[in-house]
């Protein structure tokens, strides 16, 4: 009895697909089955129908596409543009990298070089450059980064020195070099910004007295009026003027020398820094008088 082995046979038709912009079509076409039993003379026929699948819309995922400050296309294709953009020289990641470096880097050596200089005596000698870095920050990044360095230069003296030469510090050059390198960056003329940093810088030279007055619990204020009576009252003896000077006067007399002593030494930092500046190529930035700038 021969058995016959190819008792299942499967016919079947290729898969045909068509795609369109909008829909997407599956065909899966029908297929028969035929089975042949050992006793049947007839195969069984079993048709199945075919199905098909249909997707009538498929949605588009735009990128997200958004619009800055400035009104400049973004999405997600600038990103590395963006990138480069920001650290390049002209870039606004860039520069506020610099700036804070530059004034972090500025502020560190002034508080070093003034710890320093208190500590081994030498502060005369160094006294006309503790304010110019407050003027070059100024300068080149405005009056905000100035005011920004100043209080991170006394910080930084409070910590290394204590509250007493922080104190100094602003009081004598920092309040100076501030005034004047905001002025400078407004572009105020030279007649405006000695009056104000004399000002200034003579109202630091008060506040500096009367701190330094509280903290020894002496009176020094009280006793340089005195020296300046006495003294008064012996050159007028001296020529044959009989005459003692009223204690009104000795203070007026006190505030002049103070005013006088403020407006040179004003008068020579500015001289001083408008040279330095103009050396490190910042002399467009500068409003100077007419007989400096035809000497430089």
């Amino acid at each position: 009895m021969t058995i016959n082995i190819n008792l299942l046979k499967i016919q079947h038709q290729p898969l045909h697909f068509r795609i369109s912009q909008t829909t997407l079509t599956r065909l899966l076409p029908p297929f028969q089955v035929f089975i042949r039993l050992p006793f049947q003379s007839s195969p069984l026929y079993f048709p199945i129908t075919a199905q098909c699948f249909k997707i009538s819309c498929i949605s588009r995922v735009e990128p997200s596409v958004y619009f800055d400050e400035e009104g400049e296309r973004e999405g997600p294709n600038d990103g590395p543009i963006t990138e480069f953009e920001d650290l390049a020289p002209n870039g606004v990641v860039f520069r506020k990298t610099l700036r804070l470096v530059e004034c972090s880097m500025f502020a560190a050596v002034t508080g070093l070089v003034y710890f320093l200089s208190n500590s081994l005596a030498i502060e005369n000698y160094f006294g006309c450059f503790f304010s110019l870095p407050i003027v070059i920050s100024s300068m080149r990044w405005g009056v905000a980064c100035g005011r920004k360095q100043l209080v991170a230069t006394v910080v930084l003296l409070f910590v290394l020195s204590g509250p007493v030469k922080a104190i100094n510090y602003l009081l004598t050059h920092g309040i100076t070099g501030f005034t004047m390198g905001a002025l400078w960056r407004l572009g105020a003329d030279w007649k405006v910004s000695i009056s104000l940093c004399t000002l200034a810088r003579a109202i630091g030279l008060v506040g500096y007295v009367l701190t330094t007055s509280f903290l020894i619990r002496e009176n020094i204020l009280g006793l340089i009026t005195i020296n300046i009576h006495a003294s008064l009252s012996y050159i007028f003896a001296a020529i044959g003027i009989n005459l003692i000077p009223s204690m009104n006067f000795i203070y007026s007399l006190f505030g002049t020398l103070v005013l006088l002593n403020s407006a040179s030494f004003v008068f020579l930092l500015h001289l001083l820094y408008s040279v330095f500046l103009t050396r490190m190529g910042m002399k467009t930035s500068l409003r100077l008088p007419r007989w400096l700038e035809k000497a430089i």
